[in-house]
């Protein structure tokens, strides 16, 4: 692990931020990634400056992207994992009533976005034969009435099969994190029983963590229910 370096998009709060923590425990050095640049200097300067990249980025944007490797290879010379984790929710109302511009926003930074990561990060990680690590969801193995975010994150799902069998023989591993209910800024009210970001860190860094001959396709993590 020693030396290892981390992209993580989204990584200013939640799970991004989180998963910086635990990498940054197992002497990762990291490339974090996000609008929030305040956000992203105080958790640089948590972690060690020395060892941490913070650049602004809006996934959105393939300038912005290319930027981001191009600062990530100068500084660190490599990129051996890459966290596509950036991501936002939608708004509520179902197909019938919800907010239309939410939606292209979260279309845009859940799906295009993603592919954006990956474009701009493959040449480095066909270099290093590192590994790709998708935020998806429960909400992308299952039906949920009325629910736009959970159709980008089925997106996510067929966007990690794909690229599996794009990358097939080429030594870059890919694996699907698929949270259920987590305890992020995500939501306005805390969920009655969740995940912790840290669970789903902890889960990043298992498949990380794994040999070259270990590959790790999906990790499905749900709340234990509570006890009746």
């Amino acid at each position: 692990m020693q030396h290892r370096v981390l992209l993580i998009t989204g990584a200013s709060s939640g799970i991004g931020a989180a998963t910086a923590r635990a990498a940054a425990r197992e002497n990762y050095k990291l490339v974090l990634a996000a609008r929030s640049r305040e956000k992203l200097a105080g958790l640089a300067e948590e972690l060690g400056p020395e060892r941490v990249l913070a650049i602004g980025c809006d996934v959105t944007s393939m300038d912005d992207q290319q930027a981001m490797v191009e600062q990530a290879l100068e500084r660190f010379g490599r990129i051996d994992a890459v966290f596509a984790n950036a991501g936002r929710g939608g708004s509520p109302g179902g197909f019938s009533g919800a907010d239309h511009e939410a939606w292209r926003d979260m279309i845009l930074t859940n799906i295009y976005g993603v592919g954006l990561t990956l474009q701009a990060t493959l040449p480095a990680l066909r270099h290093s034969r590192g590994q790709v690590v998708l935020t998806g969801s429960a909400a992308g193995r299952a039906t949920i009435p009325g629910s736009m975010y959970g159709a980008t994150k089925w997106a996510v799902t067929g966007i990690g099969y794909n690229l599996r069998e794009e990358l097939r023989g080429s030594g870059i591993r890919v694996t699907l994190i698929e949270p259920g209910m987590v305890n992020t800024p995500f939501f306005d009210e805390p969920p009655e029983y969740a995940l912790e970001d840290r669970d789903i860190a902890n889960a990043v860094t298992y498949a990380l963590g794994q040999p070259a001959h270990v590959d790790v396709n999906e990790i499905l993590i749900r709340p234990t229910p509570p006890v009746e």
